[in-house]
């Protein structure tokens, strides 16, 4: 088979990608298919003439890829089989906290389930190959894990602890159930309890559990910052310089040259502000607005400059800070912490569009009709000097509430630029209107701010306000992107778009059947709705009792924003091409759209959308060498990036709340339902803004049953129903730190509510009464006694159980003698104890108990 190129369906793409091209993974696949068994890699060369070291070499990485990839298997045997013909699964593992789990294939097709056995195997996030093993009672496949093909963690994150003379780690993240054991003598003087990063170096097997060597004693529980320097490594968040980006740091200087502002537009002159929140240290953007007059065709118009902060310009392709800031892919905000994409020379200094100062800026500049419609805009390179910092409420006390004490003496404070501010407030109503006339989705949400004591403890959860600033802000941003997007597709470069898919139609079904119930529909005569039938729904409940509700129904059935070589348009803005340009200092895709047009503006070619003043031409290979292909990758990761600093972030923040409840086990507190499952309600507290869950088996006097489409619980027998947007009373019952998880107990519902069923004035009630009605007001008394008494006994009961098992314990260790073993029999036995059963944790109301968190018991010798 020495002419495999002219079998290989894919030849002229290997050529054109590689100068000595072998076969295609396509014809690999296809060969070792029709060949009948699999093949070693001996084989594999010979049978296609490979006879160069180089094309063997390549032959080898590319079996290894396509092995990694979940393309090959390699067998025990040495030989390589397609993972097709083996009838096995590939997929990335999800974890679940109570030790079982699920593969996701990756072919799109039903989740299989993994038993706490086959969760032994593997971690949270690995990618492996299953085989289906079975089929459980409700015809749903379970899973045998075959291959672990990539692994998600190389470290883990948990709390030391000590059992016999085995140290191991309990992993912080719950998905994670199994303990890694730490080899004797790696513990880095570890205490029982504190927070340790372990690195693993034996992955688990079937007899033993997982080993590691503690890298990083990270803290004591419950220090004050704990909780991000616990999520940052959780999370795999890069927080530390590595020494060659400190060395690029190191040689920036703080100032702009008077080089770097030669052949650039000088912007100095114009009073662009910047306008942010009070706690912001690195300023992406400035805005400056005028009404030019003497042009006809700009009569009544706008001509708007959004100068962003010229990030690319030191931030060469292919530089350490470059490779950085890809890998971190965004900034992160963390509660009074921020983990930076630039060091902070560039993020709050060099690039930052700082006050009174010279400034590098990538500028659009934008000609807009009175309507606000977008008529023409020009990118160009620029130096910038910002007049002021500006804060957003500041800015809307000077326009909003120009006639208040605050606002008056603002605006004296900041006499010359008034007007530009006013007419920046002027284009802003006009982008308003075509705002609403393009019919773009606003969701109505409550952000919140926590507001920090001593010791980093909260003080309180504030609710954050939005006023016009912050939306004149968020305006001319989306005008300066869609300049942007529009940019990369007149002039055909491959560039990295924020799309935003249609709604998927499963949710979509779900959410019209839920609205049909409530005499609601999203749109007429249509198959698909458009975002303005969304808006138009919005609108049309503004003043409804249950707004809430069915708002937050409609954004879930809502997709998720990512980011995509693919250009699919942005359905909640309502734009065919939309992309992220104005945040470079914290975004990694805005830098790349930077680089994209640059490369243009850097470029001889004939644009009216680009303006240089006689800058020296640089090769597109050095600015943008990106193509569609590294470009969709770089998407993919950046949307990874952006998730995980979600999570992480989020994860902090319900580490934090977790604190703030602890101290208020016991109390009542009024609450509004956000959510409801079939396992129970998520309950929000009202002005205190933390959530918590009221599982099902709490609610009280019956049996509930999960209704999916209408979102809510109803009881069996009584009829009462509880579903999102509800008011209620709870009481808070325990608060576990370990797990972020607050419970509830439900004390009363502020507007109980009975199901309704179409066509029907009500639903049909039990003729049986429940226990509880027929009891008179002094035999419940006395029956909540006797339980209280039963239950106080039991207690006590257990208590002395515990006493005596810990007494016989103490007593037998210290009559025994220890046998004398070596740290490697020690270690064997710890991690043949693997099949041990997992002991639950014990319920209590604030669960910090570390010792609590122990799985199983350990033998210190063998």
């Amino acid at each position: 088979m020495a002419d495999w190129q002219s079998l290989d369906p894919e030849a002229a793409r290997e050529a054109e990608k590689y100068e000595n091209p072998i076969p295609s993974r396509e014809l690999i696949l296809s060969h070792l298919s029709q060949r009948g068994a699999p093949a070693t890699r001996e084989q594999l060369q010979a049978e296609f003439g490979l006879v160069s070291d180089e094309d063997i070499e390549a032959l080898r990485r590319r079996l290894r890829a396509m092995e990694r990839d979940g393309q090959l298997l390699y067998t025990r045997r040495g030989a390589y089989a397609p993972v097709d013909k083996l009838d096995l699964i590939c997929g990335r593992v999800s974890g679940h906290r109570d030790g079982f789990g699920f593969l996701i294939p990756e072919d799109g097709t039903d989740d299989l389930f993994l038993s706490p056995t086959q969760m032994r195997l593997v971690f949270d996030g690995d990618r492996c190959l299953v085989r289906v093993a079975g089929y459980d009672r409700r015809g749903r496949r379970e899973g045998a894990i075959v291959e672990v093909i990539g692994r998600a963690h190389e470290s883990i994150v948990g709390r030391f602890a000590i059992e016999g003379e085995v140290g191991f780690v309990v992993a912080d993240n719950p998905k994670i159930q199994q303990e890694v054991l730490v080899t004797p003598g790696r513990t880095l003087g570890a205490q029982v309890g504190q927070f340790v990063e372990v690195r693993i170096t034996h992955w688990p097997t079937v007899r033993f559990q997982a080993q590691g060597d503690v890298v990083e004693v990270i803290g004591n529980y419950m220090a004050p910052g704990m909780e991000i320097d616990v999520a940052l490594r959780s999370f795999s968040i890069p927080h530390v310089w590595p020494e060659a980006v400190e060395q690029e740091a190191a040689r920036i200087k703080p100032q702009v040259s008077e080089a770097d502002k030669q052949k650039r537009v000088d912007l100095r002159h114009l009073p662009f502000v910047t306008i942010d929140g009070e706690d912001a240290r690195d300023f992406d953007d400035a805005v400056f607005c005028e009404r030019p007059a003497g042009l006809k065709r700009l009569a009544g118009g706008y001509r708007l400059y959004v100068a962003i902060a010229d990030v690319s310009h030191y931030v060469k392709l292919g530089s350490a800070l470059d490779e950085e800031a890809r890998n971190r892919g965004n900034s992160v905000y963390f509660p009074e912490r921020v983990i930076p994409m630039l060091p902070e020379i560039l993020s709050n200094g060099l690039c930052s569009l700082n006050p009174e100062v010279d400034r590098l800026a990538m500028v659009c500049e934008i000609q807009l009709s009175r309507a606000g419609k977008m008529q023409s805009y020009q990118f160009y390179e620029a130096v910038i000097h910002s007049h002021a910092r500006l804060t957003y409420t500041q800015v809307s006390a000077m326009l909003e509430h120009s006639r208040s004490a605050e606002g008056k003496r603002l605006s004296a404070l900041n006499e010359e630029l008034l007007p530009h501010l006013k007419q920046l407030y002027s284009l802003f109503k006009a982008l308003l209107k075509a705002r609403h006339e393009r019919g773009a989705i606003e969701f109505e949400t409550q952000e919140t701010r926590i507001v920090f004591g001593r010791d980093r403890k909260i003080a309180e959860i504030r609710p954050t306000q939005r006023n016009a600033a912050h939306r004149l802000i968020e305006e001319c941003m989306l005008c300066a992107n869609v300049a942007a997007a529009d940019f990369l597709q007149r002039h055909e470069l491959p560039g990295l778009y924020r799309i935003h898919d249609v709604p998927p139609s499963e949710r979509l079904e779900k959410l019209r059947t839920f609205l049909s119930e409530l005499g609601l529909t999203l749109h007429r005569g249509k198959q698909d709705p458009t975002p303005k039938d969304y808006q138009a729904l919005l609108e049309s409940i503004q003043n409804r009792p249950d707004t809430h509700l069915i708002q937050t129904v409609m954004l879930r059935s809502m997709s998720q924003a990512v980011y995509s070589a693919d250009n699919q348009g942005h359905f909640g803005l309502n734009y065919e091409a939309y992309t992220h340009f104005t945040s470079p200092i914290r975004r990694y895709p805005d830098l790349l759209v930077h680089r994209a047009i640059r490369s243009i503006i850097r470029s001889r070619r004939e644009s009216p959308y680009v303006q240089r003043l006689d800058a020296p031409s640089i090769p597109k290979a050095r600015v943008y060498p990106y193509d569609e292909a590294a470009l969709e990758q770089l998407g993919e990761h950046c949307s990874m990036t952006e998730r995980r600093a979600d999570e992480a972030t989020r994860d902090v923040v319900n580490w934090l709340k977790c604190e703030f409840m602890r101290d208020r086990v016991g109390e009542v507190f009024p609450g509004v339902v956000t959510a409801v499952t079939g396992f129970g309600l998520f309950v929000e507290l009202s002005n205190i803004y933390v959530e918590g869950l009221v599982h099902v088996t709490a609610l009280p006097g019956d049996y509930y049953h999960f209704d999916a489409v209408h979102h809510r619980l109803t009881g069996e027998n009584s009829g009462r129903s509880f579903r999102l947007g509800d008011a209620v009373e709870v009481r808070v019952a325990r608060v576990d730190l370990d797990e972020r998880k607050i419970d509830f107990d439900l004390v009363g519902s502020l507007q109980p509510k009975k199901p309704k069923v179409a066509g029907r004035s009500q639903a049909k009630k039990s003729t049986l009464p429940v226990l509880s009605d027929l009891l008179s007001e002094d035999t419940k008394a006395k029956a909540r006694d006797k339980s209280r008494a039963i239950k106080e006994s039991l207690l006590a009961g257990v208590q002395r159980s515990r006493k005596t098992k810990t007494s016989k314990h103490s007593e037998a260790t210290e009559s025994e003698p220890r046998a004398k073993s070596s740290s490697k029999d020690k270690l064997s036995s710890g991690r043949s104890s693997y099949a041990a059963k997992k002991k639950k944790r014990p319920s209590s109301a604030v669960d910090t108990d570390f010792s609590a968190r122990r799985p199983r018991k350990r033998k210190a010798t063998s």
